[in-house]
């Protein structure tokens, strides 16, 4: 039963069918000892008649009347007349009847039925009036349905109400979902919650929030790939040129013009890493298995991976004097952290320049630290250039503008951040924030490069 409309009325009615059947019992069991009751005051009002109106004993005490023709029949009320010594004078049926009772109610059982009783003492006579049981049973019987017959309109009437009161409150989640099944896949504008009932409103600002993100999302989307398709053009153009012009060229110049092609490929080919490594990033893209890191020997790691192209710019590349601190991280996305780091302090320092690494634990904190010597960045234009495809330098065509961006992003869905600061050797210095993980053992002291 999935359907809250079908719930609800389940529920609702179930709990009006027990509550009718209860009050039915109820009322069944008052109104039968009400008619009880009444019998009951009807046999003892039959006694008092017999005492006020009735013969005397000693009026028939040598010619007691005769039983009626019909006296067998004890489907009637019984009447018995005694003296006060016990002897029976008169009685409705052929022969004594119930035996004599004390005064006061009593059920007895005679000639195989069960009977109820009233006896009345009188100084001169005792008069007892009786009643079988099954007849009262019988008389109550074709009563009871007219006793019951309300509460069984009473379900019905309250069944067909129920109904339409569900139907009614459930009308605004129909119109709801009406509302959102009529729309397109482009048309994510909020749903109205101003004439909402109270329980559907979180419901439908719950939608307009998860609209609005997936709004976000999509316009991110469009927007990276209107910047990747126009990032992308200028490279390829000119790796076209570069090779229809190799193509061209005299053999003296060909190999100039082919180490052009070559640094082409480069870019693009950076260009195209880069974008998928920004691609990877978004949610439920890649499946992460972060385990615990020990920062100062992936930036080991990092910078012997990276000696080679720094010994070829004459840049001194190296590992400060670190702490041995873990952070709890996927290893592919820490990787890629350090390496746009460090290939974004490459690109951008002179040659002969100076690019130092450093780890430091403080407290719950590991920050990790790149320094150059280069030409730095403007405080007013820091935080423009964490953003995706942010050139300070358009005429520079050796970056893509994606490696801050995607350094940031790795930092933030780490819990951490990035900050960017003078260098103390002039030029630019990128620190990564990121918590500190405690459940390894990652040792004390410190990893000199």
């Amino acid at each position: 039963m999935n359907s809250i409309r079908q719930r609800l009325l389940f529920w609702q009615i179930t709990a009006l069918v027990i509550t009718c059947v209860l009050v039915s019992a109820l009322t069944y069991q008052l109104a039968w000892q009400a008619f009880n009751r009444e019998r009951d005051f009807a046999m003892e009002q039959i006694a008092h008649s017999v005492v006020r109106h009735g013969v005397r004993p000693g009026s028939w005490a040598s010619n007691p009347p005769a039983a009626p023709a019909t006296a067998d029949d004890l489907g009637r009320f019984i009447s018995q007349i005694w003296s006060p010594d016990g002897e029976i004078l008169y009685s409705s049926v052929n022969g004594t009847g119930p035996p004599l009772q004390q005064a006061g109610f009593h059920e007895v059982a005679w000639s195989g039925e069960s009977w109820h009783v009233y006896t009345l003492v009188d100084p001169q006579q005792i008069v007892q009036v009786a009643k079988t049981s099954s007849d009262r049973a019988s008389s109550f019987a074709r009563l009871a349905p007219w006793v019951l017959v309300p509460s069984v309109l009473l379900v019905l009437v309250l069944s067909t109400l129920i109904h339409a009161a569900v139907s009614r409150a459930l009308r605004p989640l129909d119109s709801l979902g009406r509302d959102i099944q009529r729309r397109d896949g482009n048309d994510l504008h909020p749903l109205p919650v101003q004439r909402l009932p109270r329980e559907l409103a979180p419901l439908a600002m719950a939608l307009n929030q998860l609209l609005g993100r997936v709004g976000e999302l999509l316009t991110r989307q469009r927007q990276v790939l209107a910047d990747a398709a126009h990032e992308l053009n200028t490279p390829l153009a000119a790796v076209k040129l570069q090779a229809q012009l190799a193509r061209r060229s005299e053999d003296g110049q060909r190999d100039a013009a082919l180490d052009d092609l070559d640094k082409g490929i480069e870019r693009s080919t950076h260009l195209v890493a880069q974008l998928l490594q920004m691609a990877r990033l978004e949610p439920d893209v890649q499946q992460r298995h972060p385990r615990p890191l020990r920062c100062d020997q992936m930036a080991a790691d990092v910078v012997g991976a990276f000696s080679a192209r720094a010994d070829a710019r004459q840049i001194d590349l190296g590992l400060e004097s670190s702490d041995a601190a873990t952070v709890w991280m996927d290893a592919e996305d820490f990787r890629v952290l350090l390496d746009n780091l460090v290939d974004n302090a490459l690109r951008h320092t002179p040659v002969g320049s100076r690019v130092d690494i450093r780890v430091r634990l403080a407290g719950e904190r590991v920050t990790v630290t790149v320094n150059d010597n280069g030409p730095g960045i403007a405080q007013a234009e820091r935080e423009r250039v964490l953003q995706r495809f942010v050139r300070l330098n358009p005429q520079d065509t050796s970056g893509s503008g994606l490696g801050l961006a995607i350094a940031r992003r790795i930092a933030e869905r780490n819990g951490g951040g990035i900050e960017l600061a003078d260098s103390p050797c002039g030029g630019l210095s990128v620190s990564v924030h990121l918590p500190a993980h405690r459940g390894a053992s990652a040792g004390d002291g410190q990893f000199t490069g």
